[in-house]
């Protein structure tokens, strides 16, 4: 599922866009969250954190953060790639669950080499959690990019933590994994190779025509015109509504979309089956610990007639914590659905 592609010479200013592509509705919502939260792994509650930085999060069933910017202008988004293998529980290191993987960096770090460097001197680990509405797995990996244009993408394969660091990692999709994807890039025309641009709606093929296109965008004037930019190239890499190729939950249609806008802080959100755009201005936002997480329901908001549109940055709603699904719930929940309970 999922495209990712950065801009990083948008006139000054860093850009990054990416779609999510699902075989079902995620029910995404939009989340402010301050600074002062304290949380913890999700897994043993080893690690502990108090947020260091305020964040806008894009959540699925409200209980994982699949895309989002903090205040500093680091920005991080979670697609799936079938290849990820975490490796068996190492108890000497620490652990995050998928479902605040990404949160801990936006709540910890400013850069993505800050992040990065916490990466690769604790050798973190990824521990995975069952879907509790359909039983799936995922298998997922992560990017991450910031205000200076940084980027990363880090994967877990065959046990073994890979991390790809550079502000060249512009793009990211799906399968395979990073470094192949990079070579069968260099098979293309225009990347060194001859092979001509392709059409569909593979992974590869949408990694190469992001690519291609994010390279060619003109100057914007101003930051609308840069948004626009950007939106036309995830629209490019955007996938048809149709029946999910089987057992491939990663090559079915794109059910939403975001441009972020890392260096003047907006991050705007598009449904492919709503028609409304709204965006956030983050400068608009209290972030101040003590300040109360407040929740915009998308699926109520985004309506035909008289839904919300545009800046919707006062818009959101006091809202009880946000519940990052833990490995202890999925134990629970499992246990409740055994049979004779």
């Amino acid at each position: 599922m999922c495209t990712r592609v950065v801009w990083p010479d948008a006139n000054g200013a860093v850009l990054v866009g990416r779609n999510m592509d699902y075989h079902r509705d995620l029910a995404t919502n939009l989340w402010k969250l301050p600074r002062g939260v304290r949380r913890n792994d999700g897994v043993d509650g080893d690690l502990v954190w108090t947020s260091t930085y305020g964040s806008v999060v894009a959540t699925a069933f409200d209980m994982i953060s699949v895309d989002g910017m903090n205040e500093a202008g680091l920005a991080g988004h979670v697609l799936w790639l079938a290849e990820s293998v975490y490796g068996e529980r190492d108890a000497a290191r620490p652990a995050l669950s998928q479902a605040v993987w990404m949160q801990y960096f936006l709540d910890n770090f400013a850069t993505v080499a800050e992040a990065v460097d916490w990466i690769q001197s604790t050798r973190v680990q990824v521990v995975q959690l069952t879907d509790p509405a359909s039983g799936e797995v995922p298998a997922i990996h992560l990017a991450l990019d910031d205000a200076t244009g940084d980027s990363a993408i880090i994967e877990y394969i065959d046990g073994r933590l890979e991390v790809h660091h550079s502000p060249d990692y512009r793009v990211m999709t799906n399968s395979p994994k990073y470094d192949e994807q990079l070579a069968l890039l260099a098979t293309v025309e225009g990347f060194g190779g001859d092979t001509p641009l392709p059409g569909t709606t593979l992974a590869t093929d949408r990694f190469a025509r992001a690519a291609y296109y994010v390279d060619r965008l003109e100057q914007p004037e101003t930051p609308l015109q840069a948004i626009a930019s950007m939106f036309s190239v995830i629209r490019n890499v955007a996938q048809p509504f149709r029946s999910p190729d089987p057992g491939k939950p990663d090559a079915s249609q794109t059910i939403w979309q975001v441009v972020a806008d890392l260096t003047n802080r907006r991050y705007v959100f598009e449904s492919t089956t709503r028609p409304n755009i709204v965006w956030v201005d983050l400068a608009d936002m209290d972030f101040g610990a003590g300040s109360p997480e407040t929740k915009l329901d998308l699926g109520s908001s985004l309506a035909l007639e008289g839904g919300l549109a545009g800046n919707v940055s006062g818009a959101f709603v006091e809202h009880a914590p946000l519940h990052f699904l833990t490995l202890t719930d999925v134990r629970n929940l499992a246990a409740t659905a055994a049979p004779g309970n």
